[in-house]
């Protein structure tokens, strides 16, 4: 937690932003995995975390815009409660701690009652979990499945305004992160050898976080068929000659997110093609990070990127014709499917929740429909206190292959004879996270193996320790 006048800052921001009406925040419940006492781990909701700072579970707030009150709402532990969960403090002595009243949870229908007869406008933002959506509507009259359409964009574009730029404070809160994910990418690398399964690697790094009493910032990516972007399998017995992509972060304390992508050669040595893939998507990340600033659409250094990856597969044989033309089109699609990178705060992907139309685009950039394109996250210029992540890749789909090269798309930019040969490359990422800064940009925590001579020195290595924040742990 920061401190109280950090989240009384905050709220009073958010209420001059806001011309009249009650904000209704609902923090999150605990989850049951596959009963009720059975729970998946806690994790509040982000917006909520960012305005009222509790981490508990079954806590709803409100912000009143015209009397300026500022209400937790929950329940202290009955005796019951304290027998199965031990002791906790009083609502009200941790609400005083961020600055606001505390009422019983039930007084909550009373309030937002009163400002629906009196027809005062009530705030609400989209709600991604079932039970949250099922109270706002026995609160508001409105249908569960369609309480989203009756989020305030006004709500939203002024949080977005508020969390799209990382003060100090949280600045020191991703490095704390980055300082742990640093670990885990360090302990990976000595660890994914062959004859291991991938599944060893990843609870190993699971293990590491844990054992920081911290949660993963997301689910891990570790995965020898790094061409499917998001693969969360780590059911394969690594080879030698293979690689395999790590893209894993983990949360700090506060709950603010890490989130780091590097490509590990099985046996320590990238062999054959796969040096010259590997150094191509290095080299079109570090021209993405040079070209940071505020004011630069990060579209445009999407692009950029895109065509420096183009230019690489170019020398290498399996594009042809005009490059410029070629990327405009989107014929480089075919090997760099996704977006360059997204915000990151207290999201892996900021503010996802709330709506990628607002984070990562506005009335000057609309979203594409082009195949890859479209799934750029963040397209709108950088401003100064902006998080991002710079994380480009190659990957080689078999299926995309195969769907492309019978349509013969983009022929004319595109040999798909020399793509036959790579079909089986796998795909290749590298990731790290930048705050844009008045002048440029800075690369967030301490430098993790990126060039290729660092990345087989350390998967070369048999036996050593990684040192930690808090302890030294073995790798082997």
């Amino acid at each position: 937690m920061f401190d109280r006048a950090t989240y009384a800052q905050r709220r009073a921001r958010l209420m001059d932003d806001l011309p009249s009406g009650l904000v209704v925040f609902v923090g999150n419940s605990e989850a049951p995995a596959n009963y009720a006492d059975n729970t998946l781990p806690f994790r509040q909701d982000s917006s909520f975390l960012y305005f009222w700072g509790l981490d508990s579970p079954d806590l709803a707030a409100t912000l009143d815009i015209d009397e300026r009150q500022e209400t937790i709402y929950g329940h202290d532990f009955t005796v019951d409660e304290i027998v199965w969960r031990g002791p906790q403090p009083k609502l009200a002595d941790r609400a005083a701690t961020v600055g606001a009243e505390c009422l019983p949870r039930e007084t909550l229908s009373e309030r937002v009652g009163s400002a629906l007869q009196a027809k005062r406008p009530i705030h609400i933002l989209p709600q991604y979990v079932v039970r949250n959506a099922l109270l706002l509507e026995w609160l508001l009259g409105i249908r569960a499945t369609a309480i989203n359409q009756y989020a305030s964009v006004e709500l939203i574009r002024a949080i977005v305004r508020q969390r799209e730029k990382k003060s100090d404070e949280e600045l020191r809160e991703i490095e704390r992160a980055l300082e742990i994910t640093s670990d885990m990418h360090l302990l990976a690398m000595h660890r994914a050898r062959p004859g291991v399964y991938e599944r060893e690697v990843a609870g190993a790094m699971h293990g590491l976080v844990v054992g920081h009493g911290v949660q993963l910032a997301f689910p891990i990516i570790f995965s020898i068929h790094g061409e499917t972007l998001h693969n969360h399998e780590h059911g394969n017995l690594m080879q030698a000659g293979q690689m395999a992509v790590n893209d894993s972060g983990a949360e700090s304390e506060g709950h603010y997110a890490a989130d780091i992508t590097r490509t590990i050669p099985i046996g320590g040595c990238f062999k054959g093609v796969q040096r010259d893939l590997y150094q191509a998507v290095v080299r079109a990340q570090k021209k993405a990070i040079e070209a940071i600033r505020p004011g630069v659409p990060f579209k445009k250094i999407h692009l950029l990127a895109c065509r420096s990856l183009a230019g690489d597969l170019k020398d290498l044989g399996l594009m042809r014709g005009d490059l410029d033309e070629a990327v405009e089109a989107g014929a480089h699609a075919l090997f760099f499917q996704c977006g360059l990178g997204h915000m990151m705060g207290l999201d892996v992907h900021d503010m996802e929740g709330l709506g990628e139309q607002y984070v990562g685009y506005d009335e000057t950039v609309q979203r594409s429909p082009q195949f890859g394109l479209k799934s750029l996250r963040m397209a709108r210029a950088l401003e100064p206190g902006f998080v991002m992540t710079v994380e480009p890749g190659l990957y080689f789909i078999p299926q995309l292959i195969d769907l492309w090269g019978a349509e013969k798309r983009f022929a004319e930019f595109i040999d798909y004879d020399a793509v036959e040969r790579f079909r089986d490359a796998g795909g290749i990422r590298v990731e790290d996270d930048v705050v844009v800064t008045a002048s440029g940009c800075r690369v967030l925590g301490r430098p993790i193996p990126l060039a290729i001579e660092e990345v087989e020195r350390e998967a070369s290595v048999e036996m050593t320790t990684v040192t930690t924040a808090k302890k030294t742990v073995a790798t082997s």
